[in-house]
This record gives structure tokens, sequence and C-alpha cells, in this order.
């Protein structure tokens, strides 16, 4: 399963300063996409692999301090036309 994991950094210098010291900390079993960043440095928007959206989890809760967290299950838009397209 795919995830679209939106983070609003409440400090994006804390952020960074431990995403150099300890990197992103994963948990096994999720792997890492992509990711976009707004331009003003307050979002970052991360697309993760994993099999249930739990396994997210002990890396939610390693940034909880200085990130909010949403999480939404993607697909890819031509899964989306065959499931819900006429």
């Amino acid at each position: 399963m795919r995830f679209m994991v939106v983070e609003r950094f409440r400090d994006a210098a804390a952020v960074y300063e431990r995403f150099a010291a300890r990197g992103r900390m994963l948990p096994e079993g999720v792997r890492y996409i992509d990711s976009w960043v707004a331009a003003d440095g307050s979002r970052c928007y991360q697309l993760m692999e994993c099999a249930q959206e739990a396994d997210l989890r002990p890396w939610l809760d390693a940034w909880g301090d200085l990130v909010d967290f949403e999480v939404v299950e993607v697909t890819d838009s031509a899964t989306a036309a065959a499931r819900f397209g006429s």
C-alpha cells in the first residue's frame, strides 16, 4: 500500500537538525519513495510504501514532537480510473 504523509512542521529548523543527525528513522517494512516540500518550508509531502498504515506508527511517533501528520492511502491514477470510472 502507498500512503501520502502530509507533515506540518512546528519547527522546520529542528526537523532538519534531527534529520541530519538521525536520518529518516524508518521502521523495517516501510519504504520511502519520494518527497516534496512546500516552498515556504512549512509542510512536507512524503510518499511511503508499506503493508499497512499501522507500519508507519513507529516513524510517526519518532517525529511526533516536531511534526503534525496526516496520512492518506493513495493509488495511482490508472488504478483509480479503473476502479471509479464508468
